[in-house]
């Protein structure tokens, strides 16, 4: 099921996923911790995060115009830099949105539990036979409820409810401070508002102090993003849905502040008070102006904006993992959605972790000032993406607002890691326990995935700034045609460079030798370049004298940092030139495509190619790339083939399915046919197989420490066939560990 087919939300839908993440839930938990810090001035903490989280959303609405898909910027940092900056990029966003749903199931535990607390007296419940509701495990249970609950919910189905408790709080929070203005304006408004004084207790660096703690606060719009893939007419709703959430958020967080500061606080002042008792602050403050009812409004407000959160925060988690998983950054289990559009496995896995952490942590604060670093931390990610985006597309009047927004959050990040160093070194061990997990686990597939992509998708590399090089050797007119084609299709679409190499040996002195040298240079390269022309590829050319080609290749190819060397070679049979080619591949640390094809081979009318597949990883990255350029470029059949011997046990052949299937996964995203054939001799039933086909693609072998030579099999298949065929050789300098593929 494509992303296309699951756009359900609109306008009203997104931002009510945006609002429910941010209204209420933050300011009803950390303003009493804002207060205690910065006294009065913790309302401009407030605005001040409000400018900051506008000059951010100004970035993701730039970046969603231009990439409306889910994933967020781990989406961004995948198209702008490289999988594994995406891969750090979304490990941190993802932990990110799960210590958030942390803080927001811990604070629906605690204004429930002070509800609990009020209430069961006035049932005729004792105060002593209520103090089980203060109780640390009472509240991590009602924490856990709330998680499960939604996790429950949000498995079975994409929206997964909300909109409901989103209305409900946004209208009590109206209700408020309504009753605040009518108090202020019944009362003594000068007494009310002489207790803003002293306005910063804390000095300007309280103020700063604040922000850290309660940037959290105004997080949410970012959710909208997260779910990109998800919306309708996303260019338009994202970037206008996001607006909206963080304009509704701050008027109603500065004003109910203000009257917090005002009308709410007792005589000795907000700080005091805040200080005093952070947690059941903002209840406490409203119940000095509205009574009883205004408890009763804040514990019911609270408990809707928790919940409302705590859900918007699950989405968006799993979205990042949802996404992570489909580039295999993450287990590709996690990429899986159910019938009704949910990707269940990434929201239970995002469930769980959330739940780990509320029983490890159980502490609002903590929780807070860790989510606000985090995201700090992700948005400056995102001002950079924009600013990249800005940069490789030619606007480069557009960055002085992200690079504004980029050089506030990495302030305030290196601030808040000084103040909260707790807070830092919970970041450090998530990016540690990622690093491993990623170099271990995912870095191989996360690779071969990400190669494919960049062949298959024209914008990506011009994007990430990349501008690859094929080198192409041409030593005889009549192949040059063949090899120009074929450097068309695998180059990187777009900013992928050609260059057509003609080496030439030195003149033998005499009458005419260097007219003779000149003609011969003049239609090797003239017959190259008519044929780049005529693919409307524009190639460089460079002629070298040199008296053996074969190291003069080597030089050129390092000399300009090439990323792939095509070799057209019609005989692969010769002892001499298998030496020559081991050579090669020992002098170079580009990756290497052999071809063997015959004259005026036109790669477009490939149809149907045939991978034998051997027993390692080694060239899964260059095949990757090579099967994705060919799928561009018109192949349509793509048969990976393994053969296992005859009496093979049942386990064994379904162990090689399955890690057949996976490597497919991995280098195609599941788009080749899978063939495991029983067979007594590998090399009949390759050649066999091999004339249905109009392609074959053969990875050299590992042959002992040291040699870099074709291997005796793909050699031997090159004899027995006559089909055109691409041997690969991925260069082991580039190779990142991708472990032994255990077929037999």
């Amino acid at each position: 099921m494509t992303e296309g087919t699951q756009r359900h939300l609109g306008l009203f839908g997104a931002t009510s996923l945006g609002v429910g993440a941010i209204v209420g839930g933050g300011i009803l938990a950390l303003a009493g911790v804002a207060f205690a810090t910065a006294g009065p001035g913790a309302i401009v903490a407030f605005a001040l995060n409000g400018g900051i989280a506008l000059l951010t959303a100004a970035s993701f609405a730039a970046l969603a115009r231009r990439f409306p898909e889910s994933g967020g910027v781990y989406a961004y940092a995948r198209r702008l830099v490289s999988i594994e900056a995406a891969f750090g990029v979304g490990w941190v966003v993802w932990f990110a949105s799960i210590v958030a749903s942390v803080l927001y199931a811990l604070g629906f535990a605690a204004f429930a539990a002070e509800g609990l607390a009020r209430a069961l007296p006035g049932l005729g419940i004792t105060a002593a036979g209520a103090d089980w509701t203060a109780s640390a495990v009472f509240r991590v249970g009602l924490a856990l409820a709330a998680i499960g609950g939604y996790a429950a919910l949000l498995a079975r189905r994409a929206g997964g409810g909300g909109d409901a408790e989103t209305v409900g709080k946004v209208v009590v929070f109206v209700i408020l401070i309504l009753g605040g203005a009518w108090a202020l304006l019944r009362g003594d408004p000068g007494a009310a508002t002489a207790r803003l004084s002293p306005f910063l207790p804390a000095g300007p660096l309280g103020v700063v102090q604040a922000m850290g703690y309660t940037f959290i606060a105004l997080q949410g719009f970012d959710l909208i993003a997260a779910v990109g893939g998800e919306v309708r007419d996303p260019r338009r709703t994202i970037p206008l849905s996001m607006y909206l959430s963080l304009g509704i958020a701050l008027a109603v967080y500065l004003p109910f502040l203000f009257l917090l500061a005002t009308v709410g606080a007792p005589e000795e002042g907000v700080a005091a008070a805040a200080a005093a008792n952070p947690e059941a602050f903002v209840a406490a403050a409203v119940e000095r102006f509205l009574g009883p009812v205004g408890f009763w409004l804040v514990i019911g407000a609270a408990v809707l904006a928790m919940l409302s959160a705590l859900r918007a925060n699950l989405v968006g988690a799993s979205r990042v993992a949802f996404a992570m998983a489909r580039d295999r950054t993450l287990p590709r289990r996690l990429g899986r959605r159910l019938a009704g559009g949910s990707p269940a496995a990434a929201v239970g896995v995002t469930a769980l972790l959330a739940a780990g952490i509320v029983v490890a942590v159980a502490d609002v604060a903590a929780a807070g000032a860790a989510s606000s670093l985090i995201f700090l931390l992700s948005f400056a990610v995102v001002h950079g993406a924009a600013i990249l985006a800005g940069q490789r597309s030619g606007e480069r009047g557009r960055i002085a607002l992200p690079a504004a927004g980029a050089l506030a959050c990495i302030a305030l990040v290196l601030y808040q890691g000084v103040a909260v160093p707790d807070a830092g070194v919970v970041v450090a061990w998530w990016l540690g326990i990622g690093g491993v997990l990623y170099l271990t686990l995912f870095a191989p597939g996360a690779r071969m995935a990400d190669a494919s992509a960049e062949a298959s998708d024209p914008d990506l590399a011009r994007l990430r700034g990349r501008s690859p090089l094929v080198l192409v050797p041409i030593a005889n007119p009549a192949s040059a045609a063949g090899l120009v084609d074929f450097a068309s299709t695998i180059r990187t679409p777009g900013t992928g460079r050609v260059l057509l190499l003609s080496v030439v040996r030195p003149p033998v002195p005499g009458a005419g030798a260097r007219e003779a040298l000149l003609r011969d240079t003049r239609e090797i390269l003239g017959e190259a370049l008519e044929r780049s022309l005529e693919r409307s590829l524009v190639a460089e050319t460079l002629f070298t004298i040199a008296g053996d080609p074969w190291p003069e290749i080597g030089r050129v190819a390092e000399e300009h940092g090439c990323e792939t060397v095509l070799l057209g070679l019609p005989d692969l049979s010769g002892r001499d030139t298998e030496e020559r080619l081991a050579g090669l591949f020992g002098a170079m640390e580009a990756d290497a495509v052999v071809l063997r094809a015959p004259h005026r081979w036109n790669p477009a009318e490939v149809r149907s190619v045939l991978v034998p597949i051997g027993g390692r990883r080694d060239q899964s990255h260059l095949r990757a790339r090579l099967l994705a350029s060919l799928a561009r470029d018109g192949a349509r059949r793509f048969t990976y083939v393994h053969t296992v011997a005859a009496d093979a046990p049942t386990g064994d052949r379904r162990r090689v399915e399955r890690e057949l299937r996976d490597l497919a996964r991995d280098e195609m995203g599941g788009r080749a046919e899978l063939l495991v054939e029983e067979a007594a001799d590998p090399l009949a039933a390759i050649t066999r197989r091999a004339a249905d086909a109009d392609l074959l693609v053969l990875g050299t072998q590992r042959r002992r420490a040291g040699e870099f030579g074709p291997g005796a099999f793909p050699l031997a298949v090159a004899r027995a066939t006559a089909t055109p065929l691409a041997l690969i050789r991925r260069s082991a300098s580039r190779r990142f560990a991708p472990g032994p593929l255990r077929l037999p």
